[in-house]
């Protein structure tokens, strides 16, 4: 990749954190062209050439996906409230843009979900009438940071252990991705070579302080796979420079479900559903706000089994 086109891509991410972290603020084109340091009479064309959909309609697509996975596992907030905490002056227009996108009105689209059930993928995904069962075995509460901590059968008959901690804010660099990348392990070493090859010589990989993660910014069942985000990270102090198809962002702290799991490449959906799906209509817990991640703990390159022990992260606040 040219230097040129490195630094193209460079701005633009800064413009979607900026959007993700502020989908209730008013996001015009001027800020978002100064942040991106184009004038506003070219970033509307250069957001629209690299990212693939013009600008308003990707502010919007967020701002309606976000309300939708709200109208979900957040029953108790009004539409009008979660309008406005999604960014639209109100509920009529809310509802009019809503059900142009989902071919339903809000209240008729939280209906339809809750007549359903819970919800069991990453986000807000809600369960089919077919569902998968899986089997909270115990719970108990561990020796040293007495944190309550559950065990969950997956359908491979594989027990993975789920805990609710505080996680601290980690800064992180990343690659970003746009496209589709389920059942896509080649795409994943791809991303991650280039960012430790990036990370190495720099003397930012120091493990096992240096955590490796992957974040998912979009919902798989509600955003279209073309249009779906992915960020290969790693951890790096705060005053790391980063440029070029290299930047740099902040995961929230706060209290996260997780889930450590030993997977084989094709086992990753079952155990998000496992999460989601599982665990948490029975934990006293709901998603909150952010980003869900996964943490990668080994190479699954020593695994006897080649598989990978990650832990799956969600943020959650309680019911």
């Amino acid at each position: 990749m040219n230097p040129t086109k490195e630094d193209y891509i460079s701005r633009i991410n800064k413009v979607i954190d900026y959007i993700d972290k502020n989908l209730a603020e008013e996001l015009s084109l001027e800020k978002l062209a100064e942040i991106a340091n184009f004038s506003p009479f070219h970033f509307h064309r250069i957001f629209s050439a690299i990212i693939g959909e013009p600008l308003n309609t990707f502010i919007q697509r967020l701002r309606l996906e976000k309300a939708a996975c709200q109208l979900i596992v957040l029953p108790q907030k009004t539409i009008t409230e979660i309008a406005l905490d999604c960014g639209f002056s109100g509920s009529s227009v809310f509802s009019r843009k809503f059900k142009s996108y989902f071919r339903l009105s809000p209240a008729e689209y939280r209906k339809s979900k809750s007549n359903i059930g819970k919800t069991d993928s990453k986000n807000c995904k809600t369960e089919s009438k077919n569902r998968k069962e899986w089997e909270i075995t115990s719970s108990y509460f561990g020796a040293t940071q007495f944190n309550q901590i559950w065990r969950i059968k997956m359908q491979n008959n594989q027990l993975a252990e789920v805990e609710v901690r505080e996680q601290k804010e980690m800064t992180v660099a990343y690659i970003r991705y746009i496209g589709p990348y389920k059942g896509n392990p080649a795409l994943f070493e791809r991303l991650f070579t280039k960012l430790m090859n990036w990370a190495g010589p720099r003397g930012l990989i120091n493990f096992p302080e240096t955590k490796v993660l992957a974040v998912y910014h979009d919902d798989p069942e509600m955003t279209d796979e073309t249009k779906l985000r992915l960020s290969v990270c790693l951890t790096v102090p705060e005053n790391t420079e980063v440029s070029g198809e290299v930047g740099k962002m902040k995961i929230p702290g706060g209290k996260y479900a997780i889930g450590k799991f030993e997977l084989a490449s094709n086992e990753y959906p079952e155990a998000w559903d496992s999460m989601f799906g599982g665990w948490l209509p029975q934990s006293g817990y709901q998603p909150a706000d952010g980003p869900c991640f996964e943490s990668y703990l080994n190479d699954p390159k020593t695994h006897p089994q080649g598989k990978c022990i990650v832990e799956i992260c969600i943020p959650v606040k309680p019911l």
